[in-house]
């Protein structure tokens, strides 16, 4: 969002200039130059003389034919200096203190047309947050540069429209570039969202999650997570007014929501740290909760915690035994898991030489040594036993 503020910036700073443009020529009242004013005594009233006073009319027309024409293009203001985003005045508006800021509530006229003209959606009365992302790039950037009441065409590429995928609501074929008559019809500044009644702030923070949802269909992950993060914010935010404790209830389930889609779009972005994040802080409001669990999992086994992601999955499985999806997931993960288990075993046995083979050898050994003391023992125990036979028989004798 930084970007846009920058883009804003510096097309503002250039502003000044399409005036100056359409009339070929620059205007001091349009440069902010400081001028000279005359007094009446110095100005001449009589008009200059003509060259030719019969042939006045004709005269006016050849200076007329001399004059530059004015170049169509220099209407258009080229918003990313990238030629792909560009907007042209067609009514202009009450001046640029009536431009609206970023963060603003407006309402505006929406005409979309395809690039052979043909009319694709016409909708009155549109109403979104400034830089919140609720409508294509192209509008979240041109609406700011418009003056109240101003009508505007704005010319956008497909990267600052519908994209590659298109788009069904308006219809809007892929890689589509749009022409949109803009007119703007309000600007007001956002709701204090601590004075904000409960049933209101609830239906705001689910638009911006229901914005995020589209944003994560479309594969636009990042714009999806921005999304959340309003949702988030509109969820935290303290409250002056009164709230039942069903209405907490409703605005929790809105925040564990908006934490679930959150940590399923940074997983998109391998952004596993903040997914990770995402997912205990839902499960601190509902440790049961399956989604979170079930993405929890998923975090753990991509950054090789395979024992806590098991574990975790066992846990989701417990308490929807039925769920295929977890079902499918524990199985990959155990084999997985088994898989590594005997990689490592046999990466150690080849590191340690093959302890296995020495053992053997060593308690074969071990062993002949041992038989070998046993019949030096008993060969011993056998001679000493006869030399006593003899002894007792001689006295006998």
């Amino acid at each position: 969002m930084s970007d846009k503020e920058d883009t804003m910036d510096a097309s503002d700073s250039r502003d000044s200039a399409p005036s100056a443009k359409k009339s070929g020529r620059t205007s001091l009242l349009d440069s902010g130059e400081d001028f000279e004013v005359l007094d009446e005594e110095d100005i001449d009233d009589d008009p200059p003389p003509l060259e030719d006073a019969g042939g006045g009319k004709g005269k006016n027309t050849d200076e007329n034919k001399n004059t530059d024409p004015v170049d169509p293009e220099q209407e258009w203001l080229d918003v990313l200096g990238n030629d792909l985003l560009k907007k042209k005045v067609l009514e202009a508006g009450g001046g640029r203190d009536s431009r609206p800021q970023k963060g603003h509530n407006v309402k505006i006229n929406l005409k979309t047309y395809l690039k052979d003209g043909t009319l694709a959606a016409e909708e009155p009365d549109i109403s979104f947050t400034l830089g919140d992302g609720d409508v294509i790039q192209a509008l979240d950037l041109t609406v700011q540069l418009m003056e109240m009441g101003e009508k505007a065409l704005v010319q956008t590429d497909a990267k600052y429209a519908y994209g590659a995928r298109g788009s069904l609501e308006p219809e809007v074929p892929p890689n589509a570039e749009l022409s949109l008559e803009v007119e703007l019809l309000e600007a007001t500044e956002a709701p204090d969202l601590e004075l904000l009644p409960p049933p209101e702030k609830i239906a705001l923070a689910s638009h911006k999650r229901e914005r995020g949802n589209v944003h994560y269909q479309r594969g636009d992950y990042a714009f999806a997570v921005n999304s959340y993060s309003i949702a988030l914010q509109i969820t935290e935010s303290s409250s002056k007014v009164d709230i039942s404790p069903e209405e907490e209830n409703e605005l929790m389930d809105v925040k564990v929501k908006c934490l679930n889609n959150m940590a399923a779009s940074q997983l998109k972005l391998d952004h596993y740290d903040a997914a990770l994040k995402s997912c205990a802080s839902a499960l601190a409001h509902q440790p049961d909760n399956i989604k979170a669990l079930f993405r929890m999992g998923k975090v753990l086994a991509l950054q090789g915690e395979y024992t806590e992601a098991i574990q975790t999955l066992r846990k989701a499985l417990k308490l929807e035994p039925s769920n295929k999806t977890i079902h499918a997931e524990l199985s990959k993960l155990v084999k997985k898991h088994s898989e590594q288990r005997g990689a490592e075993q046999a990466m150690y046995k080849k590191m340690l030489g093959n302890p296995t083979s020495g053992s053997t050898q060593e308690h074969r050994v071990k062993s002949s040594w041992g038989l070998s003391w046993k019949w030096l023992f008993g060969a011993t125990a056998v001679a000493i036993g006869g030399v006593a036979l003899s002894v007792v028989i001689a006295a006998r004798n």
